[in-house]
């Protein structure tokens, strides 16, 4: 059994329907590995090694014991422990080496087995256990919270088989959750394993539009979290105000780390200005950086509402180095400040041949009536 819709990335649980393969989610790509490879030309060798894709971003590598014909989008029946797990294949061909490389997983260790391609009764028990997942988490809180357990059930994901389920929670301490296992164990009648997740994988498994107006870049295709640092706000110059730097998930914005390189690519040769610059008018104090114009502003420190000006980075090195020599520099303040002053000034212009937005708050127009004129209510 095969699917385009799987091969493109869908989640299994967002699969409303397995046999005409119908997905809900517009984030259907996040799952997907871009195979930069696919246009070679392939030999008809079978593949030895494979990588399968579960729900929630798990994957694994599988080897190919029974020399199946296997494709990317495949529904196959892999070995678990215990029991047999339903997964899709997500990539096969020269590309696994340059993921088992990345994952640093050995190729001659032991991996799990492909067992077969998936038949009409393994999918059908697939697609009850997914139908099961919604009702035993909501199940599973309430047990939590009668055992007065300060942890949140996220997501429950059933094994294949239904012999055995992961339940994701996020906990901010240590949990004890040897009784919940207890009583979960002995309420569903499967193998239960407590797997903790973070605050930005709930996000993602949520879903949510973030401050940029676009869908949340962990519930579309982020699968690795990179840990994000005030520092990357401090080296683009951004106000460290917490509300404008924490996304959904009250934690530093992944998206921080997007331009971090390219910023401090640019700062490379920028002085560091620990101290005033000497200038004959005073001493001038840092007050922001333009990083891309190679620009830093500063101003005098006994008048530093009015005095805003910018200097060039060569200028302020050589100002430093003068400084350190000794010497108070005479710099033209007012001719580094008029440099804005020709620039043109912006106006509104209706180009799209728009009508005025206030052409209804128009006096009306004065004069005599038309002689014509009727009301239109006039019996």
């Amino acid at each position: 059994m095969r699917s385009e819709e799987f091969a493109r990335g869908c989640k299994i649980s967002e699969l409303t329907d397995t046999n005409n393969m119908v997905c809900k989610s517009s984030g259907c790509s996040k799952l997907h590995v871009f195979n930069w490879l696919e246009n070679i030309p392939k030999t008809k060798n079978i593949p030895e090694i494979v990588e399968v894709r579960f729900k929630n971003t798990r994957k694994g590598f599988y080897r190919n014991v029974n020399e199946l014909n296997l494709r990317v989008g495949d529904i196959i029946a892999v070995e678990a422990s215990p029991g047999h797990d339903i997964g899709i294949v997500s990539l096969t061909g020269e590309l696994i080496r340059q993921q088992l490389k990345k994952f640093n997983v050995d190729k001659g260790s032991e991996l799990k087995k492909v067992y077969r391609k998936a038949k009409e009764t393994d999918v059908e028990k697939w697609r009850e256990a997914i139908d099961m997942e919604h009702n035993t988490m909501i199940e599973a809180r309430r047990i939590a919270k009668d055992l007065n357990l300060n942890m949140k059930i996220g997501d429950v994901e059933y094994q294949g088989d239904k012999t055995k389920a992961i339940f994701y929670y996020i906990a901010d301490d240590r949990v004890d959750f040897r009784e919940l296992i207890k009583v979960l164990a002995e309420k569903f009648k499967i193998r239960v394993e407590m797997r903790q997740i973070g605050a930005r994988q709930e996000a993602g498994r949520i879903g949510g539009i973030g401050s940029c107006g676009r869908e949340l870049c962990c519930s579309t295709w982020i699968t690795n979290f990179v840990s994000v640092t005030t520092n990357a706000a401090r080296y683009q110059e951004l106000s460290l105000n917490p509300q404008k730097l924490a996304g959904q998930c009250s934690k530093l914005k992944c998206c921080l780390n997007y331009e971090l390189d390219n910023y401090l690519d640019a700062r490379k040769d920028f002085p560091e200005v620990n101290r005033p610059l000497k200038l004959k008018q005073g001493e001038a104090v840092l007050e922001k950086t333009d990083i891309f114009k190679r620009t830093m502003w500063f101003s005098i420190v006994d008048n530093r509402s009015s005095n805003f000006f910018p200097i060039p980075v060569d200028t302020v090195k050589e100002i430093i180095e003068m400084n350190k020599k000794g010497v108070v520099v005479d710099f033209n303040l007012t001719k580094t400040f008029n440099v804005k002053e020709n620039d043109q000034k912006l106006d509104y212009q209706n180009v799209v041949g728009q009508e005025s937005l206030t052409r209804f708050e128009e006096k009306k127009r004065k004069g005599k009536p038309r002689k014509n004129f009727k009301r239109r209510n006039e019996n």
